[in-house]
């Protein structure tokens, strides 16, 4: 007995347990050992014993379930200095699979992962929709085109997640404030792409999901606390603090483009002062004619055309303005600079660093994306991942 109360029972012990505990207990050990396969790579019975505690004949026994349902499977071997070769085990990353969507105003990107985070088959296809319907219509279309072509049953994809601008209202059944997707704030558009997929399908806000993409896969791994700020056609911001998005009472959180800006002739917000569309007519202002892009001005900058490097500079000085008022509300230890404009980064640092010193003493490390346009893709697999290995194990756990 200790001084708490009665000490734990080791996992060997006989117990008089009802059916029902007995199932759990085998189900928690079962689940104990394919996190701790799946988080630190693979490893015999021998070396699964001595790291979690369990005895070596329930580990035996638990391994044997998880490979006789398919959620592990044999990997090699290793010899020893002394005794048997073992066995290594890992889990089996085809045991099932998920689905990220990507759902911009230019591009609609769509992948298949297996539970390892494997892409095994995607799709990028421009988004000549003008309507909400016929954008509905194009995701689940090239979703189900996608998972085709990956040779994954349908009923292999246990989870989608999607990213979208704007919030996702689940009361309400709709997105709001994705101003640059024209009626895409309809409500029941998700519901009818769930019932089309035949797949549970989550919808994340694509700041949100660029956060987490880079946290996952890219420049954000191993920040306590970072924020990651998408310039493209829009501006909005996603925030990971230890490892987890952080989105709000009501998941507007990071939505940092209708912070209030001083315009010129009249009050504007943020995002029309940072945008890409920004960059354009801060171009125009210094005295570019012609078809303008964000792109063909960043490009003529590039080879030092005056008025494109002055629309720089002041976009440099505007994010700077931006990453201010996020550090001083954050206090993150790094901001990434990604979408549209990110592609960009090399020629925005040195005036978005030097605005900064200006402005404020609090000055967070400063880095481009590394993942580029996947980041909202990547960010959707990673999350639809962690509901898909939950839903596998239960599913081939049960069966």
């Amino acid at each position: 007995m200790s001084e708490n109360g009665p000490m734990p029972a080791d996992d060997t012990a006989e117990q008089p347990e009802q059916p029902w505990n007995r199932q759990r207990l085998r189900s928690t050990n079962e689940r104990l050992l394919l996190d701790r396969l799946r988080n630190d790579g693979a490893a015999s019975r021998a070396q699964l014993a001595r790291e979690t505690g369990l005895s070596k004949p329930t580990v035996s026994s638990a391994l044997a379930a998880l490979e006789e349902a398919g959620l592990v499977h044999e990997v090699g071997t290793r010899a020893p200095e002394r005794g048997r070769i073992a066995v290594l085990y890992a889990p089996d990353p085809a045991a099932g699979y998920a689905l990220g969507i990507d759902i911009g105003r230019s591009w609609l990107r769509v992948a298949v992962a297996d539970l390892d985070g494997a892409v095994v088959a995607r799709a990028d296809v421009r988004n000549r929709a003008r309507t909400s319907g016929a954008m509905a219509d194009l995701v689940v279309s090239t979703a189900h085109q996608v998972v085709a072509n990956s040779g994954v049953g349908a009923h292999e994809v246990a989870h989608a997640v999607v990213g979208t601008p704007g919030v996702y209202d689940e009361k309400q059944r709709r997105v709001r404030y994705a101003m640059h997707l024209p009626g895409w704030g309809r409500a029941g558009l998700f519901d009818r792409m769930r019932e089309e997929l035949g797949i549970p399908l989550e919808v994340h806000n694509d700041a949100n999901l660029a956060a987490l993409g880079e946290y996952t896969y890219g420049v954000g791994a191993g920040s306590r606390l970072f924020a990651y700020i998408m310039i493209g056609t829009g501006l909005g911001m996603g925030v990971v603090s230890e490892g987890r998005l952080f989105t709000g009472a009501h998941g507007g959180a990071g939505e940092i483009g209708f912070l209030p800006w001083p315009g010129q002739h009249k009050p504007e917000t943020l995002e029309d002062a940072v945008s890409g569309e920004a960059v354009v007519e801060a171009a125009r202002h210094f005295g570019m004619t012609g078809q303008l892009t964000a792109k063909a001005v960043f490009d003529a900058a590039r080879e030092g055309h005056k008025p494109a490097v002055e629309a720089v500079r002041l976009e440099g000085e505007r994010i700077a303005h931006t990453v201010a008022a996020a550090t001083a509300v954050l206090d993150p230890d790094l901001v990434v600079l990604g979408g549209g404009v990110g592609h960009s980064v090399d020629l925005l640092l040195k005036p978005v660093r030097e605005t900064l010193r200006a402005l404020t003493p609090l000055r967070p490390r400063i880095a481009p994306g590394r993942l580029g346009e996947d980041a909202v893709l990547l960010g959707a697999v990673a999350t639809a991942l962690g509901t898909a290995r939950d839903v596998v194990f239960e599913r081939r756990s049960a069966s």
